[in-house]
């Protein structure tokens, strides 16, 4: 079960259906409360996305399964780890954010200025973020690749060479149009949920976990997966350098593969190397 970034959709980006065949792997994916087609869940918290991850599994007759997120979905994803221990087999969170009440102050260490201020609004002035995001989902309305044009200062060289990238730079745009095809609602959600306390500990999960992280990443710096990988008990933490953000959609089949296959936990690790 994938969880997407912030913003973002069920559409993507995932590794090609035949990739995804030739690994004999299903892989889920939705769009959480208020992005896309999904009603808004006012007030919800990181850990709530378990009880929605746990509703599509029963939907599809599916009792247990592992759990993977980049970006804003890593969270979302070891929630489901912490929360679900009876069903989620193992674990992956690709340049995820860690709690902020947790990290205090050295959360914001590192990390770009638009993403700072927008943290900070979501802590001290929400009504200030929902005006900046719903002008942002305008224009990604009016033009889809206006996202990655606006976040394009914060861009690393190693990001940008990722974007350029034809097929990944239409997935990005596919999806963003698709997240706020209706309204800022789940960005802002997401936003806020993320900068509040998450509802779990992540030292509760007991799950083998895999941390992936670019160490160039500056929209969710990699001291965030040094923090949590002290902290989860069977974590496994990759820290790859000359990476950075959108370097983990390249490495994504890697660690949908580690987080579907049916192997030794260090035979599995081997494949994030």
């Amino acid at each position: 079960m994938l969880f997407h970034g912030t913003p973002g959709s069920r559409l993507g980006p995932v590794p090609r259906a035949m990739r995804l065949h030739a690994s004999g792997i299903r892989l889920l994916t939705f769009d959480r409360p208020g992005f896309g087609e999904s009603d808004r869940q006012v007030g919800r918290s990181v850990a709530s996305v378990a009880a929605d991850a746990a509703a599509v599994a029963d939907a599809l007759g599916i009792e247990r399964f592992a759990v993977l997120g980049r970006s804003g979905g890593g969270p979302h994803a070891l929630a489901c780890a912490a929360l679900l221990p009876d069903r989620v087999t193992r674990a992956a969170a690709m340049v995820a954010l860690a709690p902020r009440d947790a990290m205090g102050s050295a959360w914001f260490v590192g990390m770009t200025s638009g993403n700072v201020e927008s943290y900070t609004r979501a802590l001290t002035d929400p009504a200030a973020l929902r005006r900046d995001l719903d002008e942002r989902a305008a224009s990604i309305r009016a033009d889809p690749a206006s996202l990655l044009a606006n976040i394009d200062a914060g861009l690393e060289p190693t990001d940008r060479a990722v974007i350029r990238q034809a097929n990944i730079r239409q997935e990005l745009i596919v999806s963003f149009a698709a997240a706020v095809a209706h309204s800022a609602d789940g960005w802002y959600d997401d936003s806020l949920a993320l900068a509040a306390p998450w509802g779990f500990d992540p030292a509760d999960i007991e799950v083998p976990v895999y941390l992936w992280h670019g160490a160039e990443d500056r929209f969710s710096p990699v001291s965030h997966t040094r923090w949590l990988g002290e902290r989860i008990p069977r974590a496994t933490v990759d820290l790859e350098p000359r990476a950075s953000h959108f370097s983990a959609l390249l490495r994504m089949p890697q660690v949908i593969a580690w987080s579907g296959a049916r192997v030794s936990w260090d035979a599995a690790v081997a494949l994030g190397g």
